[in-house]
């Protein structure tokens, strides 16, 4: 495998990045580097990290660092996920409110670690941050649950002050999308895979409407949701195809069930990505938009809560 990170690479401009990468040969990976400047989204690290996971390090050819922005990626781990060794020599900072570094999640106590973590980064009020922590959990528990891959999810953010917002990156080597919509539906490839995906009601897990309780198969939804309301960057990625969704180009805020109505750009012609990786950007500023919605979703959350625990402490009936 050959990958490459650029001068720059965001949600926005993404495109590019993930055609370049090169999925042949998958026992070893080479990466190179932009020489003067890199500026990186956290879903390129994530990406990065997940396939070296796959990689026995003495297979890993890694390009030495010449650009004056390497010392970020020796703060954010990557050199420790890769099992490679750099030069590089750092003055460690405390990393609270600004970013947590790569890290993977195989159970629920290094989720629940990690969502401690990112929290800090949100900068919102509790009732706010809250339906944020609780979609990012139901995210990452996803893979746990449904990507069959052994090594979990590789999860990175970074909080940017100047434009308040938090930039988020999973990234999986597990089955896919298609292969998991697959046992209960029968999508046509990955594109259309990735349709079902971010449509609330449609789980890979049954075909029953609206899912089930424990998965109603709204967290990608409800991500987009809170990205469509604050015109911000989403992009997901599986097998061949990406769907990216846009910023809105007019005030009015709609939210659609079929993401195709969203102004969203799509490929179905990429390199393939055995697993799923998601791309998140999210303006905190608490706009009315943003309040109300969150508000929405808390309401929804509780409402599963209150479901789950319903059917988990009902009692059978004998006749």
């Amino acid at each position: 495998m050959k990958i490459h990170i650029p001068n720059s690479v965001w949600l926005g401009n993404i495109d590019p990045f993930l055609r370049g990468f090169d999925p042949s040969l998958p026992n070893e990976l080479e990466i190179t580097f932009n020489k003067k400047w890199m500026s990186i989204h956290p879903m390129v690290l994530s990406m990065i990290a997940a396939l070296g996971l796959q990689v026995d390090s003495s297979k890993i050819q890694c390009e030495k660092l010449e650009a004056t922005s390497k010392h970020y990626l020796e703060r954010m781990k990557l050199f420790d996920f890769l099992g490679v060794k750099s030069d590089i020599t750092i003055t460690e900072h405390e990393a609270a409110g600004r970013f947590v570094p790569l890290t993977q999640i195989k159970d629920s106590a290094s989720l629940t670690k990690f969502v401690t973590e990112v929290t800090p980064l949100l900068h919102l009020e509790p009732k706010h941050a809250e339906p944020i922590r609780y979609i990012m959990s139901e995210l990452i528990r996803n893979v746990l649950e449904h990507s069959l891959s052994k090594h979990g999810a590789i999860v990175s953010a970074q909080y940017y002050k100047k434009s308040n917002t938090i930039r988020i990156g999973i990234a999986d080597t597990g089955i896919g999308i298609w292969k998991s919509m697959n046992e209960s539906y029968n999508p046509k490839d990955d594109l259309e895979s990735l349709r079902m995906a971010l449509t609330p009601g449609i789980t890979g897990t049954t075909r029953k409407e609206g899912g089930t309780e424990r998965n109603a198969g709204a967290g990608l939804f409800f991500i987009k949701s809170i990205a469509s309301v604050n015109s911000d960057f989403f992009v997901i990625y599986s097998g061949k195809a990406m769907y990216k969704l846009l910023k809105r180009t007019g005030k009015k805020i709609q939210l659609h069930a079929d993401p195709l109505k969203d102004r969203h750009s799509k490929r179905n012609d990429l390199p393939g990505w055995h697993g799923t990786v998601v791309g998140i950007d999210l303006s905190l500023d608490t706009t009315q938009e943003f309040s109300l919605l969150l508000q929405l979703l808390n309401q929804t959350l509780k409402e599963a809560i209150k479901e789950r625990k319903k059917a988990r402490y009902k009692k059978p009936q004998f006749i």
